[in-house]
Order: structure tokens, then sequence, then C-alpha cells
């Protein structure tokens, strides 16, 4: 059913395609240069300062994790640990799981977490953020941008508030490197975090930064790998690709957001014009550039999934860690969004290995599919025999 066998890939915020030139780096660390870092090689200079040029911080700022779920989980823990008297954390209603289910999993081991409102266009009034804060609060979490919506946050400005009440501040930037310039600098952020798969490196493979002079405990307790902040050997080829990967998404910020936004401006426009009732989820202004929410009213996400896949078009129905799911969004239901809208709707990101063509094509399925999921019944809860029936 793949039209000549080509998959039209609309999933770049799950995870991205491998840069070649990143596979090509990483080779010799998988063959040839096989030492174990922390038996005083050189290696990770060059990485370090890669990664911090994305940034705009110093090389000595990043430690280097297994993922942006750990250094999520790192940056939190170290601030409840750094005042065992503060056991209180502000974070919003729509964050990632990595950062959403620890702190619920922290309320049961005596924390108190202030989930804070988006309005319906998924942004969080900062004069509510402010009276949030406590005197015991440990630390402020709010990613940089929502990965189901896109949403950009004013992250800048909220660690500024941290800054002035002596709070720390983390972001989440897991979606947000690579995509959107980011200069810490003199920033008042004092940790981020992100992952090197969502900007075309490996899977398995992060890093936190950690502004200079900020006070931090480390999760992961032994030897004293990335001056004693993250115990563990290096996952050397990993981390070689993701300096790779940070140096080319560098190079490529303008057209992320020019060439990625345009694919995505039109893409939208497309759907916009060619299916009836369909509205785009979140502010259309303040967002990523390569990223698209979509409700598409009468149709179940999941059942939409599944016969778009049929068709070669990969996207999701949100974070890909709920795919599958039988619950609509979080996100979206704390957007104020009907459920109806809320179980219809799907995310297309785009990315910076797509071109013109998948647009095209993707204008051209997703009404067809659309029309017939409506056609079919609406909300589906057994979706399987109405895609039988469809093929």
């Amino acid at each position: 059913m793949i039209a000549d066998g080509k998959i039209i890939y609309l999933d770049n915020n799950a995870t991205t395609q491998l840069d070649p030139a990143v596979v090509e780096e990483m080779l010799p660390f998988l063959t040839e240069f096989y030492g174990n870092p922390s038996s005083g090689y050189q290696f990770s200079g060059q990485v370090r300062e890669r990664v911090a040029f994305l940034l705009g911080c110093q090389a000595s700022e990043i430690v280097f994790t297994s993922c942006g779920t750990e250094s999520n989980n790192a940056a939190i823990n170290s601030a409840l640990q750094i005042d065992p008297s503060r056991k209180h954390i502000v974070t919003t209603a729509v964050e990632h799981s990595a950062v959403l289910r620890h702190c619920q999993a922290l309320t049961k081991r005596g924390c108190e977490v202030t989930f804070l409102r988006v309005d319906r266009d998924g942004h969080v009034d900062l004069g509510e953020l402010e009276q949030a804060i406590r005197p015991d609060t440990a630390i402020v979490s709010v990613m940089w941008a929502n990965n189901e919506t896109g949403v950009l946050f004013p992250v800048e400005k909220i660690a500024e508030v941290c800054r002035e009440k002596a709070v720390f501040f983390h972001t989440d930037a897991v979606q947000a490197a690579g995509k959107i310039p980011i200069r810490l600098g003199e920033s008042a952020i004092s940790f981020l975090s992100l992952s090197a798969h969502k900007f075309h490196g490996p899977k398995g493979v992060g890093a936190l930064y950690v502004k200079r002079n900020s006070r931090f405990q480390p999760s992961i307790i032994g030897g004293g790998q990335e001056n004693g902040r993250r115990a563990g050997t290096e996952n050397v080829a990993s981390i070689v690709g993701l300096g790779k990967a940070s140096e080319r998404a560098a190079e490529s910020i303008e057209e992320e957001e020019n060439r990625v936004r345009a694919m995505r401006d039109r893409f939208e426009n497309g759907i916009l014009e060619a299916v009836s009732g369909a509205s785009i989820n979140g502010d259309r202004g303040t967002r990523l550039p390569n990223t698209s929410s979509f409700s598409f009213g009468g149709i179940d996400s999941n059942a939409a999934l599944l016969l778009l896949d049929r068709h070669g078009v990969c996207c999701s129905a949100g974070s890909a860690c709920r795919t599958g799911s039988a619950e609509a969004s979080h996100v979206l239901r704390a957007m104020y969004l009907n459920e109806d809208r809320a179980r219809g709707s799907l995310r297309f990101s785009f990315g910076r290995f797509n071109s013109d063509s998948d647009v095209q094509r993707a204008i051209e399925i997703i009404p067809k599919v659309v029309e017939k999921l409506r056609r079919a019944s609406g909300v589906i809860p057994d979706v399987q025999p109405v895609l039988e029936s469809l093929s």
C-alpha cells in the first residue's frame, strides 16, 4: 500500500534519522579507539566543546548522561539533596513524563509538588509561577518547548524570577536543543537537559548543563567520571556522536528556522484547506519551527495512526511515550480541550531530512484517511475491524 515503498517520516520529535556524518565519526570509536576513557586517554575535550558551542556555554559546564530522562532526574534530585529542608517543587501540568512522573513519584517520598496550569494556547502564567515559589521550594522545572504542541515557554524570564528568589531553575530542553538558538552565557538557568537522538545523534546519550559555580550532588555514585558529577564508564562512541550531532545542529539552526518552518507551514495550510473541522493545538506563533499538533474532530487518533502507517506516513498521537495509550494526551487535557478534540489529535514534526515531496504526499494522504475514519464511525472503540474494512 505504501507508494514506491517510501516512508514519509513526520515524527522527528519522537526521534530523528541518524546523520551519516555522525555515523562516520562514531565508527572508529567502535572499532579502533576502544580504550576506557577513564584510564587517562583523551577524547572528550573536543566533544564537550561542541556541545557547549551549541548551547552557548562553557565546556566545563557539560555533564554527559545516558539520555534526557536521566538528565532531568539528576537536576531535580540534586536540588533536593542540596538542602533537605526544601522539599517543594514547582513544575507544569504539561511536562514530559520524564519530569511529570518523577515529580509524582517524589510526592510519595515526602515531597510536595505544585503543577502549574496552562491556558488554551499552552502558556503558563508567570504571575502564578512566581506566587507558587515558597521558602521551602528546592527547584522550579519548566520545559523549554512542549514536545506535543511545540509551544515555547519563557524560560529566560522564569530563570530570572528563580534567581531573585534564590531557587534552582531547570529546563528540559530536549525538544528545543538543535532547533532554536540557545545562548546560556550569563543566563540564570541552573540546569538544562538535552538528548542526542532528538537532533540526528545516537540514542542512549544525553547531556546535563550545570551552571558554573552551581552546587550539584550526583545521583549516580561510583567512580569519579565527569569530574565526580556522574559515575559510570562513559559511552564513548555515542558521546562522540553527540558531539558531532551538536556541531551539525549548530550549523543548521538557520535552516531549521527557515526551510523546516516553511515546510511545516505549507503542510498546515494544506491540511487546513483540505480537511473541514481541522484545527491546530497551541499557540501558532510562539512555538518550535518544526512542530504541528492537529485536532481532527470525529476520529480516533490511534485508528488514524494505524491507517496512516499503512500509507507510509509516520506521525504520533502526542509523546512517543504515550502512543497507543487509551487516554487522551495529558498536555491537551491540561489545555482545556474537549475530549473529542483531544482524542482526535495527531502530532506531525519535521526535520532536516524531510523534503517538499514529503509534504506534498502527506497533504494528499491525510485528508483521505480522516475522511475514511469519519465515514466509518467517528470515535472507534475497537479500531481493527474498521481498519480491515478500509484496506
